[in-house]
């Protein structure tokens, strides 16, 4: 099977920016990798509201990573335009999610972690209820949720102090 990526060309970040302005819901992905490579955490984020989703997947394999996105992005599949991911191996059946999703999906530059900032800032509040040595093999399903809510009811300065949950309704 050949990979083919579609990397983020100038033009298409003007268009993505132009949709964000406009209140057209699209994703950034990316995952939060456990102690010793043992789990993972499928991290998306919508870029207008900042709401996150995330689930546990036992490996950061390509396979399991696609059905985590699929089933966290299929209640939103009606309004998401684009999704926005990083270059691992991880996202390399990004077909897939694309034809199940009826969505364009990105690919971010190497090494250009600035044009998926809000996936990492958003994993780095993660961090805060699941620090770098956390095994997510032993993190139930509820804590993942328990943090979720929380980040998700924290109020954004730019969002004019209102918080994700409140503004995706």
């Amino acid at each position: 099977m050949t990979i083919t990526y579609q990397q983020l060309a100038y033009e298409q970040r003007c268009q993505i920016s132009a949709l964000k302005k406009r209140g057209c819901s699209q994703r950034e992905i990316a995952e939060i990798i456990g102690k010793g490579h043992s789990g993972a955490l499928v991290t998306i984020v919508e870029r207008v509201t900042k709401y996150t989703v995330s689930a546990q997947v036992n490996s950061k394999s390509a396979v399991d990573v696609t059905k985590a996105t699929i089933s966290l992005l299929n209640p939103f599949k009606d309004i998401i335009h684009t999704i926005t991911a990083d270059n691992g191996k991880k996202f390399s059946y990004h077909e897939i999610i694309s034809q199940a999703l009826s969505t364009e999906v990105y690919f971010a530059h190497p090494y250009s972690s600035w044009e998926r900032r809000l996936n990492e800032n958003t994993n780095g509040l993660l961090r805060q209820y699941f620090p770098k040595n956390t095994d997510f093999k032993k993190v139930g399903q509820i804590e993942v949720k328990r943090a979720l809510m929380r980040l998700n009811s924290r109020p954004r300065k730019d969002l004019n102090f209102k918080t994700p949950a409140l503004i995706m309704g």
